[in-house]
């Protein structure tokens, strides 16, 4: 998990690190980088709310089909792919952003919880052995990560070793690299009204000091944001989609809750910045839908509708043989089905048939076949040379 983080965490680290330099300020600099990575994944979001903007204009044609073959599953998934494929639209096109949401909260959380790698850019040797020495330090007095003793492996040793740099500033004076003065500095600008993001937010602070209340608002804080964009989600789809509100209203409402709730726990679990982070995200995420779906008015969506539908059918065009993605995943699912014995024979009005009446109508439409090639070329055709 820890190269995960790393492997994230760096192009976000040098982000971070470009940023701070211009506003030495933490804070403020987690407040440029989530606008920066809002506004460099604005493509993202944009192709998104246009595939769900241009899905409820499908709804109709959804429906009819679901209500034509709701007894034949398999039918059912084949029209609706056959349409999709018309309409030039992936079904699956909502799920990138949240793919992409994941990543980037990896990348936050590595550069919160290493500063002294991705802001300050402390060398490895530097930074290893500044952390043996705090570890040392931490369980000779006890006042430090409950007096436990912590390695480089642990996610949060480099904020460990800031804790235990502040209590015990002497200890830090003759590492490399300018090691006390550049960690020392950096903590001065690593908070929020005076509150450090570095450290956990607690829901029983041994005492309510400003920076322990400040910590506790920051948890709520970020799930209320995310309560507001959620909220207005739904709201919206209930508006622009209610046959789809009906069908899922209450895991809708149940998600609407329960995502806040579980920003909460996680945001008291990790340190105030990744919270922080949250809030913000949340809050620049419901300015940016707010406003596509404010562009992405009936008129224009119908105009971007007919628009696509074209391109799909020129690609189909050009590209006979080329399947998509959704093809793929179809003809995976049909042959897994197959090899387990569990695909549904069904006629033209998906109706199931036995296996001896699949294995007659393909023997007619052979010999259907071979008469008429016999007719074109001038050739006799016997019917009982045929029959099996």
């Amino acid at each position: 998990m820890n190269f995960l983080y790393d492997l994230i965490g760096i192009p976000f680290g040098y982000l971070m690190s470009l940023i701070y330099s211009i506003v030495p300020n933490y804070a403020i600099a987690i407040i440029i980088f989530t606008l920066v990575t809002k506004l460099l994944l604005f493509p993202v979001n944009y192709k998104t709310q246009k595939n769900a903007a241009r899905m409820q204009l499908l709804q109709p044609k959804l429906e009819k089909i679901k209500k034509a073959y709701e007894s034949n599953p398999q039918r059912l998934q084949e029209e609706q792919q056959k349409l999709y494929q018309q309409e030039g639209i992936n079904p699956m096109g909502s799920c990138l952003p949240m793919f992409v949401q994941m990543f980037l909260l990896f990348g936050v959380i590595d550069v919160v919880y290493k500063p002294i790698t991705h802001i300050l850019h402390i060398t490895k040797s530097v930074r290893v052995a500044a952390i043996e020495k705090a570890s040392e330090l931490a369980v000779k007095f006890g006042d430090v990560n409950g007096g436990k003793e912590f390695t480089s492996a642990n996610l949060r040793s480099e904020l460990l070793t800031a804790e235990v740099l502040e209590k015990h500033p002497s200890d830090f004076t003759d590492f490399a690299e300018n090691f006390f003065q550049k960690v020392s500095d950096f903590s001065d600008t690593f908070s929020v009204f005076g509150a450090n993001l570095g450290k956990t937010p607690e829901f029983h602070p041994e005492t309510w000091t400003r920076e322990a209340f400040i910590l506790f608002l920051i948890p709520f804080l970020a799930g209320l944001a995310q309560l507001i964009f959620s909220v207005y989600s739904q709201i919206h789809q209930k508006r622009t989609n209610p046959q789809a509100q009906a069908a899922g209203g209450g895991c809708m409402t149940a998600m609407t809750l329960l995502m806040p709730v579980w920003s909460i726990w996680i945001a008291f679990e990790v340190p105030a910045g990744v919270g922080f982070y949250w809030i913000f995200s949340s809050l620049f995420s419901f300015v940016i839908t707010f406003a596509l779906n404010c562009y992405f008015t009936k008129d224009r969506i119908a105009a971007i509708n007919e628009k696509e539908k074209q391109k799909a059918k020129e690609y189909a065009e050009k590209h006979p043989g080329k399947k998509t993605f959704m093809q793929r995943m179809m003809e995976s699912q049909q042959a897994a089905l197959e090899q387990q014995g569990g695909a549904p024979r069904v006629d033209e009005n998906g109706e199931k048939i036995s296996r001896s009446e699949q294995n007659k109508k393909d023997r007619d439409r052979i010999n259907e076949a071979r008469k008429r090639m016999a007719e074109k070329y001038g050739d006799e055709y016997d019917d009982n040379n045929n029959e099996e």
